[in-house]
């Protein structure tokens, strides 16, 4: 009996799916024919910090502060690999990269699982599987050596999801995940709310307006978070652009207000902290400016705060690029991240700062 794809082990899925990147040159003659294309980038990088912000390949909205340390590392995991398809009017799309597995170390191999990033079919205006969120603007993303940049001021989140888009409208409901801490009183440890209620799911409706002067969105996000009983309809908003200045500098910029907890900062703010609904205010904005017809450089700064918790989280970098041939990019890059969380009855004022210093080249194809 030949093996579903559940039963295969991960080795012969990867093999399986490389296998298919490999053999996407032929151009389909009919119109029933799957047209196959493969795409993505082999990334290899350097990354060196110093602080008492504990070391990860990309600075998140974590709050974790630790004793000063120095450290360094070389890696491949941001490498990915996607494969696009088409037929009769049906387009499909999926992605891996190995980013956050917990199976590799630097001991002897640094093998790194594959984890998937995207898996979605579009169709007559809709969309359905994984990708990323309606809230999510990729043409705001800064260009920076990590992907993202300064994601503790941005919406960067992929789920699952359904989407219909008419023109400039989109609106779509997404996978229900309600993350945060129960009610509790200051001398007890706060223990992570249950998802057991998460049966509404979350509502986006999107409107984008683009132009010779680059794109904007306006989103508004809806929840019913029901975590042990406390019933909450939950509400933000967000803005997200990208300006085109003289000669091809840009603007870009994302602002964030409400009850956006897990859409936003990624990781700097939950829905609930200690029984309550989070509030969250965020930014991010980025200056590109071309040096050349290829030589580059961004200066970026994101932020999010809150208002239970008190949390404070902010990233700002700067960095230079040059593409080496049209698709070898090679980049420097340095700045900070920051931990400013204030006290409150829950926990004590969490202060904390670390540089880093980073290099990387990409191969895309």
């Amino acid at each position: 009996m030949r093996p579903t794809l559940s039963q295969r082990s991960t080795p012969a899925l990867v093999v399986t799916i490389f296998t298919l990147l490999a053999c996407t040159t032929a151009v389909p003659t009919r119109a029933d024919e799957l047209t196959l294309k493969a795409g993505g980038f082999i990334k290899a990088g350097m990354r060196y910090i110093d602080g008492t912000v504990p070391f990860t390949q990309g600075w998140t909205g974590s709050g974790a502060v630790s004793e000063p340390a120095q450290r360094m590392q070389f890696s491949a995991q941001e490498s990915r690999f996607n494969l696009g398809l088409s037929r009769e009017g049906v387009h499909g799309f999926a992605e891996i990269d190995f980013v956050g597995s917990s199976q590799g170390n630097s001991v002897i191999s640094n093998s790194y699982s594959p984890r998937l990033r995207h898996a979605y079919f579009s169709y007559a205006g809709f969309t359905a599987g994984q990708t990323w969120s309606t809230l999510v603007n990729t043409s705001t993303f800064p260009e920076t050596t990590n992907l993202g940049g300064p994601l503790v001021g941005e919406a960067m989140i992929r789920q699952g999801l359904i989407r219909y888009q008419s023109g400039a409208w989109q609106l779509a409901l997404e996978n229900p995940h309600t993350w945060g801490t129960q009610a509790t009183t200051p001398d007890k440890e706060p223990q992570w709310i249950s998802t057991d209620n998460d049966r509404v799911p979350d509502l986006i409706v999107r409107r984008d307006s683009h132009g010779d002067w680059g794109n904007l969105s306006l989103s508004a996000l809806a929840r019913y978070l029901d975590p042990d009983g406390l019933a909450e309809v939950a509400l933000g908003a967000s803005l997200a652009a990208r300006l085109r200045l003289p000669g091809q500098d840009d603007l870009r910029l994302q602002l964030h207000y409400g009850n956006l907890g897990r859409y936003v900062g990624t990781g700097a703010a939950t829905d609930i902290s200690y029984g309550e609904l989070e509030t969250t205010t965020a930014a991010m904005v980025a200056y590109r400016h071309f040096w050349g017809d290829s030589l580059r450089s961004t200066v970026f700064y994101g932020r999010t705060r809150t208002e239970v918790a008190r949390s404070d989280r902010a990233h700002w970098g700067i960095n230079l690029f040059s593409n080496l041939t049209r698709e070898l990019v090679v980049g420097v890059e340095a700045g900070q991240y920051r931990v400013m969380d204030s006290s409150n009855p829950w926990q004590h004022a969490v202060q904390g700062d670390a540089g880093y210093g980073q290099l990387t080249a990409q191969w895309l194809f």
